[in-house]
């Protein structure tokens, strides 16, 4: 299938999905720190225990410049409900020096001034920024029409055919990057995810209840 057919049928997957689950809101996320920090709280693990995480880091730490001024490992006992805490607590901290050397204050709002191609080239040189932490922060914090992928999206995209089964999630990224219908990336991603944690769940896909069987490769070739 070519590009164009791609995109159509992408199209077509978030008309139906929007007419199934709803168009999401947007909502206010906070400062854009906040969010970057919030969604490296997210990687790897849960809603529920990346939102207790960041609930205790504030709790015990108000403001950024009192987790730019901790130890590490009171940060890492601080969010230790999300796991992967060592290497959180020393991301969180090594943005935050960052921040306080190149621009001289704990605030990342200029950043949604920027492109989003010269955010990702900034961001990343950071260890511990990955796209898709730029990219989530870019879409919700910034409004950034930027197509963010999960586990679940990279799960169902793969099923739907949008990418090869072994494709990566920085892959996934490169492709469905360029396939999302414009102005619709913040209701694709959200309604992606909620299709896949609902219905196109990694064992067991209820197929029977699926709104998009007809656009499923994996289904008509029984690879799922």
């Amino acid at each position: 299938m070519n590009v164009k057919a791609q995109r159509r049928k992408l199209k077509e997957i978030n008309d139906i999905l929007e007419d199934e689950l709803g168009v999401p809101e947007r909502r206010g996320d906070g400062d854009v720190l906040s969010s970057l920090i919030g969604t490296i709280l997210s990687q790897n693990t849960n809603d529920a225990n990346s939102g207790r995480a960041y609930a205790s880091l504030r709790e015990r730490f108000p403001e950024w410049k009192d987790v730019f001024a901790a130890d590490e490992r009171d940060i890492a006992d601080a969010i230790r409900m999300g796991g992967l805490a060592n290497q959180k607590s020393a991301t969180i901290k090594r943005v935050l020096a960052w921040l306080k050397e190149t621009r001289g204050k704990l605030d990342l709002d200029f950043i949604c001034a920027m492109s989003s191609q010269e955010v990702i080239e900034m961001l990343s040189q950071i260890k511990g920024v990955g796209l898709k932490t730029i990219l989530v922060t870019l879409c919700f914090a910034c409004g950034k029409d930027v197509f963010p992928v999960d586990t679940h999206i990279l799960r169902v995209s793969k099923r739907l055919g949008f990418v090869p089964p072994n494709a990566s999630a920085d892959k996934t990224h490169a492709i469905l990057g360029k396939l999302f219908p414009r102005g619709k990336a913040f209701s694709l991603h959200i309604n992606l995810i909620r299709f896949g944690r609902m219905v196109c769940h990694a064992r067991k896909p209820a197929c029977e209840e699926c709104p998009l069987i007809e656009h499923c490769v994996a289904y008509q070739q029984q690879s799922y």
